[in-house]
C-alpha cells in the first residue's frame, strides 16, 4: 500500500516502473516541503525489498524495518542527521563505500537524499560519477524544495517526478475523509498547508504548531502597525535568528508574504481566496488603510530580502530597509 496522499500520477509511474522491472537507478523527487516527497521515497525503498507480490505491502519485515527506519540497506542522509549546513563530501565517500557492498537483508540497496539542493561542490561532484556508474541493485533517490539550486549535471542524471501541491478541494476532503477533521478546520489547514498533506497532518498532532502560527500572526499584525523604532527592533531581531536557523527566517518571510498577498487579495475584493481565513478580521482592518499599488510594492519587497539573504547579503541590513519599506 502506497502511503501518500493525492499523487495517483506519481505512484502509477513507479507502479508500472516495478512491473516492467524498468526502474530507473536514480530519482529526482521535486516538490515543496511537506508534500509528500520523503513519504514516496520510503515507500519506493519498501517496494524494491518488499516480500509481497504486491510492493509496498506495509506488513512484511522489510517494508515494517524501513517505516521504523530500521533496514540495514536504507539509508537516508538529511542535514538533520548531520547537524551541518550541508552535505558534505565524507557523506558521499561513505555512501560509496557501503554502495559497493552487496545488501545484506534485502534485494536492493537504497539511498536517500533528502534536501540534495545542500550538497557541496565537492560532493556533488563526487556523487555525479556513482550517478554516472551505479553499482548494481543501488538506488539513489533525491528530495529537493528547490531544484535551480541543484548542480545541472545532478539532475539530468536522474528521472525526475514532480510533486505539486494538492488543489484546496482535494486537501479539505483528504482531512474531512481520511482524517475526520470537522470541515471548517479542514478548510483551514488545507489553505494554511498550501496543499503539501504533511504540514496539514503534523499541525492535526501537534497543537503546538497551529500555537506558533497564532503568535506570529499577531506579531505580523502588530508590526504592520507599528512606528519605526519598534520595526528596527523587529529586524534586529531576525537578523540575530538568522544566525542561528535560516530555515526559521525563512519560514517567517514566508508569513510575511502570505499576510500581504491576502491583503492584496482583501484589497480586490477576493477575499475567499485568502490563506489566513481565520484572520480576516485584521486583514480587513488593515486593507482599508492601504492601496492596492502600495501592497503590491511591499509583495516585490519581501520577495526581494528572502533572494538577498540567500546570496548572503547582511541579514541585518536586508530586514531593516525591508521594515522601512513597509507601507
Amino acid at each position: 500500500m502506497w502511503e501518500l496522499a493525492g499523487h495517483s500520477r506519481a505512484i502509477r509511474l513507479f507502479q508500472q516502473s516495478l512491473s516492467s522491472g524498468q526502474l530507473s537507478h536514480a530519482y529526482l523527487l521535486v516538490g515543496p516541503a511537506h508534500v509528500g516527497k520523503s513519504t514516496l521515497a520510503r515507500n519506493l525503498a519498501q517496494a524494491v525489498n518488499c516480500e509481497s507480490a504486491d510492493p509496498p505491502c506495509q506488513e512484511c519485515t522489510s517494508c515494517r524495518r524501513i517505516a521504523a527506519s530500521k533496514h540495514s540497506d536504507v539509508h537516508t542522509v538529511d542535514l538533520l542527521s548531520l547537524e551541518k549546513k550541508e552535505i558534505g563530501i565524507r557523506q558521499i565517500a561513505e555512501m560509496q563505500n557501503v554502495a559497493h557492498l552487496p545488501p545484506f537483508e534485502g534485494r536492493c540497496k537504497v539511498f536517500i537524499f533528502d534536501r540534495a539542493e545542500m550538497l557541496s561542490h565537492e560532493a556533488a561532484n563526487s556523487l555525479l560519477k556513482t550517478l554516472e556508474e551505479p553499482p548494481p541493485n543501488t538506488l539513489m533517490i533525491l528530495l529537493t524544495a528547490r531544484e535551480s539550486a541543484l548542480l545541472p549535471t545532478i539532475a539530468s542524471r536522474c528521472q525526475r517526478v514532480e510533486l505539486r501541491p494538492l488543489p484546496l478541494q482535494a486537501m479539505t476532503d483528504l482531512l474531512v475523509k481520511d482524517y475526520r477533521v470537522a470541515p471548517e478546520k479542514a478548510d483551514l489547514l488545507a489553505r494554511l498547508s498550501r496543499g503539501c498533506p504533511g504540514w496539514a497532518i503534523a499541525a492535526l498532532r501537534d497543537e503546538a504548531i497551529l500555537s506558533d502560527r497564532e503568535q506570529r500572526m499577531a506579531e505580523i499584525a502588530s508590526i504592520c502597525s507599528a512606528g519605526t523604532p519598534d520595526r528596527l527592533a523587529y529586524a534586529a531581531d531576525l537578523a540575530a535568528l538568522f544566525s542561528k536557523s535560516r530555515d526559521k527566517v525563512a519560514g517567517i518571510l514566508g508569513m510575511w508574504l502570505e499576510w500581504w498577498r491576502d491583503l492584496l487579495l482583501v484589497k480586490c475584493g477576493n477575499g475567499q481566496w485568502v490563506i489566513n481565513a481565520d484572520q480576516k478580521a485584521r486583514l480587513l482592518a488593515q486593507a482599508e488603510k492601504l492601496a492596492p499599488k502600495s501592497v503590491a510594492a511591499f509583495l516585490r519587497d519581501i520577495a526581494a530580502a528572502g533572494e538577498q539573504l540567500e546570496l548572503n547579503a547582511n541579514p541585518r541590513l536586508a530586514l531593516e530597509v525591508l521594515m522601512l519599506r513597509m507601507p
